[in-house]
Formats: structure tokens, sequence, C-alpha cells
């Protein structure tokens, strides 16, 4: 199959949705698919893809611009010059499959009519499925040809509608299993608590009240790996808060399991994640883990005693004691069940029957 890849935050930025996408596209080149992946980033030696450079505006530089439809935030802004971009470097025709995470801009870039024949356009609900559902304002502008739904809810709320196939994401199960924790690289305290929050600094990920509850504990240290538009408000909430007792820091994905292997305990504020990649990296690394108790979080890491209602503080700060109070221990087995070359091949399956059913048709 040939199949492209788009996003503009590819090859720039190693965050949920780039992260989990990229490596699908490597699995798959790894595979013997055509692969081409178009991002705002440099090349990177050794990929087994094609990687096409397209010109692209960050969104932290979007940050204080107006919002307003279909421009509802920075992420839609960066999007848009992806998009404009993209259309140069973009032949239809030289694709089977089109597959993005983006609308509205790159979503409809993919879309461009053409004399030849279209890619099928994949959707992959990594920042959710509002865009499949919602048949509003601009959204009444989707379509596509497979929705991929990373959890159980997605799947169900869109199987009559689009042709669907429920696909978790994953990780490098190995990149994180028995790694040696760096708390003197990391600058963080060699003999206290540590918590760590892997999260945007955005509204929805509820980064400040993670602050509030983790200063309940008043050994406890904070670390947040992220950024956003609300760092400077998140910054001066710790030191208010948890002064001389928290970190904020941002590393590359190489660096990453050294984190997790150097903390105690994971927290996660977020009410309702699209899947959380963060969950199975945490499980993978053997840390206990503290998030809003719901069923689509159960899908993933399963029944534990720290999932609580993060919107009450106090059952936070319990979570948390619990976490801390368990040794953590060797990586969850159920982590297994989300390496990515397993995630690929579901990729694979679902891509190879809808192209033979348009051959079909």
């Amino acid at each position: 199959m040939r199949i492209l890849f788009a996003l503009p935050g590819f090859h720039s930025q190693d965050r949920g949705a780039e992260v989990a996408l990229l490596a699908v596209a490597r699995e798959l080149a790894r595979g013997g698919d055509a692969v081409t992946v178009m991002g705002g980033g440099p090349e990177r030696p050794g990929e087994p893809y094609r990687f096409v450079h397209v010109p692209v505006v960050d969104r932290r530089k979007f940050e204080k611009w107006p919002q307003f439809p279909p421009f509802r935030s920075d992420v839609m802004w960066e999007d848009a010059t992806f998009a404009a971009g993209m259309l140069a470097k973009y032949s239809p025709g030289d694709f089977d499959v089109a597959i993005t995470c983006n609308f509205p801009f790159t979503h409809l870039a993919l879309r461009r009519p053409t004399f030849a024949a279209s890619p099928l356009q994949i959707f992959v609900t990594q920042n959710g499925d509002w865009a499949a559902r919602s048949g509003k304002a601009e959204f009444r502008l989707f379509r596509c040809d497979g929705l991929v739904c990373t959890n159980p809810d997605y799947q169900e709320a869109n199987k009559d509608r689009w042709p669907t196939a429920l696909i978790q994401n994953g990780i490098d199960i190995a990149r994180y299993d028995g790694v040696t924790p760096d708390r003197a690289g990391l600058g963080l305290p060699a003999g206290a608590p540590i918590v760590l929050m892997v999260s945007a600094m955005i509204d929805t990920k509820r980064v400040a009240d993670g602050i509030r509850a983790a200063a309940k504990l008043p050994d406890a240290h904070l670390v947040v790996a992220g950024d956003g538009p609300l760092r400077a408000e998140v910054d001066a909430l710790a030191g208010q808060l948890l002064p001389g007792r928290f970190k904020r820091l941002t590393l590359t994905a190489p660096d990453m399991p050294r984190l997790y292997a150097s903390a105690d305990a994971f927290l996660h504020m977020s009410l309702l994640e699209s899947f959380g990649n963060v969950f199975v990296e945490a499980m993978a690394s053997g840390l206990p883990i503290v998030g809003h108790d719901t069923p689509r979080l159960r899908w993933i890491v399963g029944h534990r005693d720290t999932l609580c209602d993060t919107q009450n503080l106090d059952a936070v700060a319990s979570a948390l004691r619990r976490a801390l109070a368990t040794a953590r221990g060797a990586q969850d087995p159920r982590a297994s069940g989300f390496a990515w070359p397993k995630i690929a091949e579901k990729y694979r399956a679902f891509l190879s029957d809808l192209l033979a059913r348009r051959t079909a048709a």
C-alpha cells in the first residue's frame, strides 16, 4: 500500500498524536508498505519511511491570536498554515491511503479535488471524535472512508455512520522496561517521593488542579513534563502552593523512560482522554496510576484503587497517598497488549479491507 501520514507536528514535536501516528507509520514501512510522512520538522536519519518537509508556523505563535470558527484555537491556526503549504507538495494520485487526525484544514487539504484517483481518507480520533459526529458548523464538511476509533466509546458512537475500526494506541514496550532511574541527571531530589504528570499546559489537562492536590501531601514533589499556553499560570501557582517542591520540564521522547523510572507515582487529571498514551507509558514503567475513574480508563489500565473522582481534590490526595505507599513494581503485563507491531497490524488489516472493498465496488 502507498500510505501518506500528514500532521504539522511530525518531526518537530513529540506529543501524543505525533508519537502515536509516527510509530504506526514506522511499523507499516518496516512491514513493506510504501509510507510517506509529511510534517513541519526536519528529516530524521534512519527512519524507514520517506519524509517530506512542509513549512508550518508553530502553534505557540498563535496562543494570543483571536479564536473564532473555524480558527477555534492556536492548534487550528497552526493546522491552516500546514495545510496551505502541503497543497503544493501533495499529489493525491500518488497514494492509496491518506491518514491524519487534524480537522479541518489538513483533513480538507487531503481531500482536495483531483482528476486522478483519490486516496482513501482515514481519520484517526487521536484528538477526539467530534468532527466525525457533530454535523454542525465547519464539522458538516467532514467526510472519511474509514475512522480509526481509539477507544470503545468512539467506536460505539460512530459505527453506524462510518466504516470504523477499534484500534488503541501503543508504545515501544522495551524502551520502558528495566530503565535505571536518573534523578541527578534530571535535576530531581534524591530522597523525596515524586509524583509525575506528563501533560500539555491547557485547560482540559487540569494541571493546576494537580498542583492543588499534590500540595495536600507535605513531603511530595510534583514534576510536570509538558508545555503549553498556561505555562506561566502553572508556574505561578506552583510557586505559591509548592515552593521548592515543583519542577516543570520538557524532554524529548527518548528521555521520557528515564523520567518515568525516576518517579514514584503517576498522576493525570484529564476527565476524559481520547486514549492517553501516558497511561500505557506509566504501566510499562511499573508506576502506580492516579487518574479519573471512567470505564474508558479502566479499559486501558484495569481496575485500580487509585482511580478516583479527580474533581474531588481530597480524593486525589488520598489516592496519591495510596499510590506512594505502594512499592513500584515491574512492568504491568497489560502493557504488552499495546506494543506498536500489534497496533500496526490492526491498521494494516483495516486499510487492506477498505481498499479491497473499493476494488470490489
